[in-house]
């Protein structure tokens, strides 16, 4: 696993490298890659030994298809956004990986909350607010990135939305006692996080 982990901070540094010396044409496209690499060291590494958790990252990952799909074609959740070019293949304008980083964010930060918190309402609450954490540097470099693209911007109804959705999903997790790697949790949640931080930066100065 070591070895996979430190590829994975490589190909996101070196990502971050590249776009800020002028190679975003390069980098960017192949984002999907990367998220089907953070899916395949969820599924190896994870240590997801039950059909419980199986099913529970399917349902978080239709779920995030779901929700996703309302937000885009009515705007009542998120705001008015369409999806970019820049996020895979899609389901009637919805990216299929949408929803397995839905799911993978929900396993890795309720991993990460109940590490800190033995509170069911503040595992709840921590988890769903690092969600929206990454979410709100996401949606800093979401346009120049073709991930997705906000007609107005990101407002607070995105952030709220986004904050219930993701509660309701780690309630569930907790009901059914999630477990899994907390090392490996870190990395993949950390590696997001440092990817939108690292671009906001480069795009800013």
């Amino acid at each position: 696993m070591r070895i996979a982990i430190i590829f994975l901070w490589i190909i996101h540094i070196a990502a971050i490298i590249g776009i800020a010396l002028g190679y975003e044409d390069f980098f960017l496209p192949k984002s999907p890659f990367t998220m089907i690499y953070l899916l395949f060291l969820l599924i190896f590494f994870f240590k997801i030994e039950s059909r419980k958790a199986v099913l529970l990252f399917i349902a978080f990952m239709f779920t995030g298809i779901l929700v996703e799909w309302i937000g885009v074609h009515t705007g009542t959740l998120f705001g008015d956004y369409y999806y970019g070019i820049n996020f895979g293949p899609k389901i009637d304008g919805i990216p299929v990986l949408i929803g397995v980083n839905w799911a993978l964010l929900t396993f890795t930060t309720h991993l990460i909350s109940k590490k800190f918190f033995t509170s069911p309402i503040a595992i709840i609450a921590s988890g769903a607010a690092l969600m929206v954490g990454l979410d709100f540097f996401l949606e800093q470099i979401c346009d120049f990135a073709g991930f997705w693209h906000f007609k107005n911007g990101a407002g607070w109804y995105n952030y709220i939305c986004w904050y219930v959705v993701a509660a309701i999903l780690h309630a569930i997790a907790l009901h059914f006692k999630l477990k899994g790697n907390k090392i490996l949790s870190y990395h993949l949640y950390g590696v997001q996080l440092l990817f939108a931080i690292g671009l906001w930066i480069v795009i800013t100065i």
